[in-house]
């Protein structure tokens, strides 16, 4: 409404001044223009191309509210410090739904062969946040397992035999499936597959995510390169990724800056089970010793040995 009434301002402006000059440019004195009235029009002149100005001012204004994403630039988005990560828990009722008094379950199934290193540091983030009831199981599909994973989510907690007393349960069975399964309710939910797809998952829970929309596409940049590139990538793919991790870990601490996130997690872990830590460069070797000073990855180091 204010735009509509300064442009009708402006236009009914642009009118009088013309009928203004016209008159103007009638007055004479034996054929010539009165100087005195020359002078009056050349302002008149630079007053009205001032009012024009304003009015292709005004319709930009207008174009602006009218249709707000014609000219948006992605350059101008903010750029803030995300949520500091693992600052407080998530709301379990609203990412798992309403708790009905029964302990929620999230089961994964997972093949021995590659042991799913950064939902064992995500496991061990979560028991720092939430009364975790951890349970490690063999399925029948699989003949044998290596005693560390057998107990890589820890001791049998001493209360495991009362349920209600925990908010979340996560159970890991060895199983023989080609990719990484999860459910959270197992009665109707269709599963997860890929250990990248189950870390976001897991990471949403601790209330942890970026809030800022250009570091969360940083992230799953991150964990998709680590996955595609670094875990299932042959020797030149690993090389390029480790590049790119030393020439980003040059300009920050943690690959989305001063912040570590999943993606530290997932990168950190996949140039592990790859075993580059010591034919890493320089950064990626530091990035690693920090994310070792960090005590998350305690429970990854016994798998690699």
């Amino acid at each position: 409404m204010l735009l509509c009434s300064q442009y009708l301002k402006v236009s009914m402006q642009i009118a009088c001044k013309r009928s203004l000059l016209m008159c103007i440019s009638c007055w004479s004195q034996n054929g010539e223009v009165d100087p005195a009235l020359k002078a009056l029009e050349e302002r008149q002149d630079e007053v009205l191309r001032r009012l024009y100005e304003l009015k292709a001012t005004v319709d930009g204004l207008a174009k602006t509210v009218t249709t707000p994403d014609a000219d948006l630039d992605a350059s101008t988005l903010s750029r803030g410090p995300a949520e500091s990560v693992f600052r407080a828990t998530a709301d379990l009722d609203s990412l798992l739904g309403k708790d009905l008094g029964a302990l929620r379950d999230i089961v994964i199934n997972a093949n021995p062969a590659h042991p799913p290193l950064s939902l064992l540091v995500l496991h061990a983030l979560l028991c720092q946040r939430y009364q975790v009831l951890s349970s490690v199981h063999v399925h029948s599909s699989v003949s044998a397992v290596p005693p560390p994973l057998l107990s890589c989510l820890g001791p049998r907690h001493i209360d495991s035999y009362a349920r209600q007393r925990f908010q979340l349960g996560f159970t890991l069975i060895w199983k023989d499936v080609s990719k990484l399964q999860m459910k959270f309710n197992t009665q109707s939910m269709y599963p997860i597959e890929g250990e990248a797809n189950v870390a976001r998952f897991l990471f949403r829970l601790l209330s942890a995510e970026p809030q800022d929309p250009v570091l969360a596409t940083q992230m799953d940049c991150w964990i998709d390169t680590a996955v595609f590139q670094l875990a299932e990538g042959g020797s030149k793919e690993r090389a390029v990724t480790l590049r790119s991790l030393n020439s980003a870990l040059g300009r920050s601490p943690w690959l989305l800056g001063q912040e570590f996130s999943l993606a530290d997690i997932v990168c950190a872990c996949c140039v592990l089970r790859a075993g580059q830590t010591t034919s890493a460069p320089a950064n990626v070797q530091r990035w690693l010793q920090s994310c070792q000073n960090l005590g998350h990855f305690d429970c990854v180091y016994p798998l690699l040995q």
